[in-house]
């Protein structure tokens, strides 16, 4: 009876294990897939020549333009993980929580737009979600935003889309509940009170005061996406457009 039972603890250790390095084993295959993945998207971008003054996002990105239409343009914070292709499906919303560039299944996913917003001519705001990985990939970076010495050597995001190239300097960092303060659905205010009210909230919520703020008939850019230090909290940097 007790070698049975030393038999089946150690089936169930070695059953364990296996399954545990299986998991290990998925998880590193899928980050590697995805790391080549944008790394092979980002050598599509086209760098701009010192000679051509008239240089166009046609002319940046024309090839992942075509290569996917769904794409509506790129997103970058200098010296951060955050490099990527933004996507816009408002048909289906959420698609690419799940899919890659390729449109195949993927728990990377792609960083999207809200599709309640209008790119094209924007809204007040263009709101962006993204996965918060543990490895600090996709929006997982953004985490970096709770500190304001990180903030103040990253205060500018950079956003591409088919219209233009934009600018944003950063406004507010913050944590909420979105049931609590429903910031990813401001999309456009009914007037400028109701702008007003809106940065009111988030620079209220921020972590720290960053000097920075907007005025009705800015433009926001609004990055969410989850965090983990209470269930269902999300995390969110808001920025309005430079210029």
């Amino acid at each position: 009876m007790i070698k049975m039972l030393k038999y089946l603890l150690t089936a169930l250790f070695t059953i364990t294990l296996l399954f545990s390095a299986g998991q290990i084993y998925r998880y590193l295959a899928a980050d590697h897939q995805a790391k080549k993945q944008f790394n092979d998207i980002s050598g599509e971008i086209q760098i701009p020549a010192l000679d051509h003054p008239a240089w166009t996002v046609s002319d940046q990105y024309g090839t992942l333009f075509d290569r996917n239409g769904d794409m509506a343009g790129w997103i970058a914070i200098d010296g951060t993980t955050v490099d990527y292709p933004v996507m816009y499906t408002p048909a289906d919303p959420d698609f690419y929580l799940k899919h890659d560039f390729g449109k195949q299944y993927s728990g990377y996913g792609v960083p999207y737009v809200s599709g309640y917003c209008t790119i094209d001519p924007p809204g007040d705001n263009i709101i962006i979600f993204s996965h918060n990985m543990r490895n600090g990939r996709m929006f997982g970076a953004l985490e970096d935003y709770k500190e304001e010495a990180f903030y103040r050597n990253h205060p500018v995001i950079r956003f591409d889309t088919r219209a233009g190239f934009g600018l944003y300097e950063i406004i507010a960092v913050f944590k909420a509940d979105p049931y609590e303060f429903a910031y990813h659905q401001f999309i456009n205010a009914t007037d400028q009170a109701d702008f007003g009210a809106f940065i009111h909230r988030c620079k209220e919520l921020s972590f720290f005061d960053t000097g920075m703020t907007a005025v009705y008939g800015d433009r926001l850019l609004t990055l969410s996406t989850c965090e983990y230090s209470a269930q269902g909290s999300r995390m969110a940097v808001v920025a309005k457009r430079m210029g």
